[in-house]
């Protein structure tokens, strides 16, 4: 018998949508972790992350009545947090560096010669000293997965520019990575 993997959690979500607080905390306890997480790359403070983290829980459950399995509950949970983590960045006024402005766009990613196999810890610490844009779009693609074309839209750029800064992002990457 195969399931649908949307459908992970069904009744604790149908039981939550119902205003079963008991099924609110376990679906919270099944899914804090992995959203602390997603905070904290994208928000780089502890405190913040665990803000963001329970906001996103809050307006989830408020908005509950509007999920419906078109994707799984982590996944439309996910979209939340990275969402209220951009958003808490730009009310905190740190920009994302946009590349609109730059002489090109390129339009297939380029592969960087000579790659190596890195320690994970050099490429985190790689991650943690990019700037704030690329730090974004490298989170967004290489760590949650989104396409270029998602990421367009979560950080209102192009796709273009999406592929171009994640473009220049890697190759800083590798940069800093190299001098670690």
């Amino acid at each position: 018998m195969e399931t649908d993997i949307r459908f992970t959690h069904k009744s604790l979500v149908e039981s939550s949508k119902a205003g079963d607080r008991n099924s609110q905390y376990k679906l919270y306890e099944l899914y804090v972790d992995a959203m602390y997480n997603i905070g904290l790359r994208f928000l780089g403070t502890k405190e913040d992350a665990e803000d963001i983290v329970q906001e996103s829980f809050v307006d989830a459950f408020k908005n509950l009545h509007s999920f419906k399995y078109e994707s799984t509950f982590g996944a439309w949970l996910k979209r939340i947090v990275i969402n209220k983590s951009i958003n808490h960045l730009k009310i905190k006024r740190l920009s994302l560096s946009t590349m609109e402005d730059h002489e090109y766009h390129l339009a297939d990613e380029a592969e960087i010669e000579n790659e190596v196999p890195l320690e994970l810890q050099k490429i985190k610490t790689g991650i943690e000293k990019l700037p704030l844009g690329y730090k974004q779009i490298i989170n967004l693609y290489l760590l949650e997965g989104f396409d270029h074309m998602e990421i367009g839209e979560v950080l209102g750029i192009s796709t273009s520019t999406s592929k171009s800064q994640y473009h220049r992002a890697k190759k800083k990457l590798v940069q800093i990575i190299n001098t670690l």
